[in-house]
């Protein structure tokens, strides 16, 4: 890895974190930044089949930073962990460019603990997209695709496709709105605007309700005042 690259994903680090001062605080102060280092090495040993190596350097990186990397996860440039802590990112997990994920992420498979040996040299993790935003907390499981510019709402449980430009949230994930290409950075996953579609259909619904019931109210009105004139 070359010092300008290196030099690119501060960077972007410091663009995309307010907390972010300077270089030198994200070279000495930022997890993120550290644990990439250890994968960066750890990936270069699996690669070349020295998995127990790879295995090890991952281990004392989760040690020192508190985020799980497995060595042969394939990560693309300017990826960046917020606060970081708690994140898990498993064998076959596939992650684009300039994502931001942030702390007790994880990206996992469905059954892990079952049928072991079936599933060895199988895809089993997610493959995430470039741009991609996921909050706090979301859990991303299985072999599913997040589309690039996709945004996944803190807390979100997501075990099927998110096209791209979209954002879910919720238990399970449920499509909240889409976006256009290219969407300005939005923390956390879900912005202000995103508002819940079926919380729309639900305020709709009772804005109707309240409608007839002023209309059945008039209704009974002009039969009362109908009735007195008799």
């Amino acid at each position: 890895m070359s010092f300008n690259n290196i030099l690119r994903e501060i960077d972007s680090i410091i663009a995309r974190d307010p907390a972010a001062g300077s270089r030198l605080g994200v070279i000495f102060l930022y997890p993120s930044f550290h644990v990439m280092i250890f994968y960066k090495i750890g990936n270069m040993f699996w690669r070349y089949n020295l998995k127990f190596l790879g295995r090890l350097i991952m281990h004392f990186g989760r040690i020192i930073t508190g985020i799980e990397i497995h060595p042969g996860a394939k990560i693309g440039p300017n990826f960046f962990m917020d606060h970081g802590l708690g994140i898990v990112i498993g064998e076959t997990a596939e992650i684009g460019e300039n994502v931001t994920i942030y702390q007790g992420v994880t990206l996992g498979g469905i059954m892990p603990s079952i049928e072991s040996d079936a599933q060895r040299n199988q895809k089993r993790h997610p493959t995430v997209g470039n741009n991609v935003i996921i909050g706090s907390g979301a859990q991303i499981l299985g072999p599913i695709k997040i589309g690039d510019y996709a945004r996944i709402g803190a807390n979100s449980v997501v075990s099927k496709d998110v096209p791209a430009n979209v954002t879910v949230a919720g238990v399970p994930a449920r499509e909240f709105s889409r976006g256009s290409d290219k969407q300005n950075f939005k923390p956390y996953g879900v912005s202000d605007s995103d508002a819940d579609p079926r919380e729309k259909v639900l305020t709709s619904l009772l804005k109707k309700v309240e409608s007839l019931e002023k209309k059945i109210k008039t209704l009974e009105n002009v039969k009362k005042n109908n009735k007195t004139k008799i």
